[in-house]
């Protein structure tokens, strides 16, 4: 027995690991070896990977020519907006759904309202969000789920409509020419890091108080938070003149604001009680609601509540809305089969299964179960093109990554394509249909922050 420990102790890690089932054994790798077939058309392929983007080579040359940009019905809007390097589609999208209404309302000419001035309050209130959180989990040990979930994500630019609604509910809005962009706002990963860096530092801090300490300590932390802020962003205007021209350059007036009163002026919308989001999740039942825990900018707002729905719900209240004149909020996995020359999303516009001579055979709901798909982007819905029967055959949205993007900064997206890969539209009520809106009095599943299918939009 002696002789066999000693035996077991000189053997290589190599060797113990040979010793065990699952392993790729000499054998079966000469079998894999054998089952590779290097023909002419595989080594062709394999020069052309050496020197291409899987994504170029992929290309569809049948599918080359340019989708039709006709479309039955569109939203009035004026101008394309770029986010830059930064997170903040789902910002720009919700400012851009507002924008295309106050412009039509009040005949305006080329508007935008300022997304720094929201994203200073943004980043503001998901630090008060964090360091309460951790307030809120100082009882609970440093490995737990979900204090580990918080020092994982103190912060970020991602967001969705929640952070819209109760940011511009709380602290209104101002034009862009008010408090402009600036580079840390259009470029935001350096600032991203420092604030990442001194919440996690601050949140160590938290834990080892008092909680009577932690709440007025956290005050003072803030208020060093609110200082990166002000260097990086610029401060915040209280009060502002803003003079108001027509379509045609026409004056109008000029008048004295605070962020709150230029709001109800120009817009005046509940955005908390007057918008629906909804989500089409295979994986979920649908008809159901949902409610996500930490999904929300601001620690005194709700967790916004998802209503899952079938996708041609989803669709007759998008159509419903578009024939009326109003944009909508809308979220998809963007990058899959994107062709961003043409500007188009379609499920043609790449062959990675001739490439790769496999197939793909994965639907919607297996994408989602395997973290193979889920919502990335937030763009503005704002057309669709209808057949004679009133079926949609092609949706366009308005992007925000400036007008050189895409087609002319918008991308048309198939009908196919919109059922695979879109997952948020977020409505306006009065396009709700009267049984949907009885399911929001129901008591929503609460599901945890860390949840696959609801990843922030960037």
């Amino acid at each position: 027995m002696r002789k066999l420990f000693v035996s077991l102790l000189f053997l290589s890690p190599i060797a113990v690991a040979a010793q065990k089932d699952g392993g790729i054994t000499d054998s079966m790798l000469g079998e894999i070896r054998k089952g590779y077939s290097d023909t002419p058309a595989e080594k062709a392929v394999r020069n052309a990977l050496a020197g291409q983007s899987i994504s170029t080579l992929a290309v569809n040359a049948d599918n080359l020519a340019m989708t039709d940009t006709h479309f039955s019905n569109r939203v009035s809007t004026k101008g394309i907006t770029n986010q830059k390097s930064s997170g903040r589609c789902w910002l720009f999208t919700g400012l851009n759904v507002l924008r295309a209404k106050m412009i039509v309302t009040h005949d305006l000419g080329e508007f935008e309202f300022s997304q720094n001035y929201c994203s200073f309050y943004d980043l503001l209130e998901k630090s008060n969000l964090f360091l309460q959180a951790i307030i809120d989990t100082r009882s609970k040990p440093a490995d737990d789920r979900e204090v580990d979930w918080l020092f994982e994500n103190p912060i970020g630019d991602g967001g969705q409509f929640t952070g819209v609604s109760n940011l511009i509910m709380k602290y209104g809005v101002v034009p862009k020419d008010v408090m402009p962009e600036t580079y840390q706002s259009n470029n935001t990963s350096e600032m991203r890091s420092i604030l990442s860096q001194k919440l996690r530092q601050f949140g160590l801090e938290l834990r080892e108080l008092k909680t009577a300490d932690a709440s007025k300590r956290k005050v003072e932390m803030l208020t060093e938070i609110y200082g990166i802020l002000v260097k990086c962003l610029g401060v915040p205007p209280t009060e502002f003149e803003w003079a108001r021209y027509d379509s045609k350059g026409k004056f109008v007036s000029r008048k004295t604001y605070t962020p709150k009163s230029f709001y109800d002026e120009f817009i005046g919308q509940d955005l908390e009680n007057n918008y629906v989001m909804f989500m089409n999740d295979p994986v979920r039942e649908y008809y159901k609601t949902y409610e996500i825990e930490y999904d929300r900018h601001v620690y005194d707002g709700d967790n916004w509540i998802y209503v899952n729905l079938p996708i041609e719900r989803i669709k007759e209240m998008a159509i419903a809305s578009i024939k009326d004149n109003t944009a909508l909020y809308f979220s998809c996995d963007v990058k899959k089969y994107l062709d961003s020359e043409k500007g188009t999303l379609d499920l043609a516009n790449m062959d990675y299964a001739s490439l790769f001579d496999t197939q793909f055979p994965m639907d919607k709901k297996q994408r989602v179960q395997t973290h193979a798909s889920s919502s990335s982007h937030a763009m503005t819905l704002m057309a669709v093109d209808l057949d004679d029967d009133g079926n949609s055959k092609k949706w366009m949205v308005e992007n925000s990554w400036g007008s050189t993007s895409g087609y002319k900064g918008f991308l048309i997206m198939t009908d196919e394509w919109f059922n695979e890969y879109m997952f948020r539209l977020v409505v306006e009520k009065k396009y709700v249909p009267a049984d949907i809106l009885k399911l929001l009095d129901k008591k929503p599943s609460k599901l945890p922050a860390w949840d696959p299918m609801f990843m922030p939009e960037e």
